[in-house]
């Protein structure tokens, strides 16, 4: 999820999803409740700690933060995307396209509402997508509400909180403050990142537990939809903003010619898709979290 969560359009809830733990994630996360806090006042650590499924966390947190530490800073992925987005994207967009299939293979009985939300989905996230960035302030407050925006499209399957952090343009004073630890730019970020997590957790708990069907089908729209900015094969406009290169405009095209480059896309694409119905294969179900 933390690798996820670096590449522009790529959803560490995707990532979430696709390795079957999405359901888990935001039980885990909307347990932080008052049950959580009066045990956390009676002094019992153990109650808290199992309440929110702490070893869960802990373990996933640990992962998502290497994942940040080692590609920004040992391994840099943004630049990688620059100068390689084809094999990385086309990794991506195998993993993304096969769970999409496997989603909409899955649906017993399709009705005409399931089409009307996975049409809404894949509305509202290409709307998303084709948004172009804009200058915004570097105050703390706007580093607070672009913590919690970015964060609700990080565990939302399909729309990625760095494309967000872009369109706010704030994706590179971010990942530079997580890199170099700057914490008058990271303080802020949390902060609105943990309101965010909290608030949007509990609603899509709520939209789970009350709208299932109509949920996941909307998620699925979600994940066609970031289909069109992971494509591999783009023609990218990229602009020196604050001394760094941002991508402000991406449309899909066909590939240039076929040679290494493609046809290492083309393995990594397929590599992709087999994780994807590999890992269905083994573990029935657990993509949606049914046993």
């Amino acid at each position: 999820m933390g690798s996820a969560d670096i590449i522009p359009g790529v959803s560490g809830g995707t990532m979430a999803f696709i390795l079957g733990i999405y359901a888990r994630l935001i039980r885990a996360i909307r347990s932080f409740d008052m049950i959580f806090l009066r045990a956390l006042a009676r002094g019992d650590v153990r109650q808290a700690a199992s309440h929110v499924d702490s070893g869960f966390l802990i373990l996933l947190l640990t992962g998502i933060i290497a994942a940040l530490l080692v590609f920004t800073r040992v391994i840099p992925v943004p630049y990688l995307l620059k100068a390689y987005p084809e094999p990385v994207y086309s990794l991506f967009f195998g993993l993304i396209l096969a769970s999409v299939v496997y989603l909409l293979v899955r649906v017993e009985r399709w009705r005409v509402r399931d089409s009307v939300f996975l049409i809404a989905g894949t509305i509202i996230g290409w709307l998303v997508f084709t948004l172009i960035p804009v200058e915004t302030p570097d105050a703390p407050w706007f580093l607070f509400l672009a913590g919690a925006v970015s964060i609700c499209a990080m565990i939302l399957p399909g729309i990625s909180g760095s494309f967000v952090l872009l369109i706010l343009n704030k994706y590179s004073t971010v990942f530079n403050a997580i890199g170099y630890f700057q914490l008058a730019v990271l303080i802020p970020f949390i902060l609105g990142a943990v309101t965010g997590l909290l608030l949007f957790s509990r609603l899509l708990s709520l939209l789970l537990n009350r709208c299932y069907r109509a949920t996941m089908q909307f998620i699925t729209g979600l994940l066609v939809a970031s289909l069109w900015v992971i494509w591999p094969f783009q023609d990218r406009t990229y602009e020196m903003v604050g001394g760094s290169s941002k991508i402000i405009a991406s449309t899909p095209a066909l590939p240039y010619e076929i040679d290494g480059m493609f046809l290492l896309s083309v393995l990594l694409f397929a590599a992709g898709c087999a994780v994807v119905f590999v890992m269905h294969a083994m573990v029935k179900d657990k993509t949606t979290g049914e046993e």
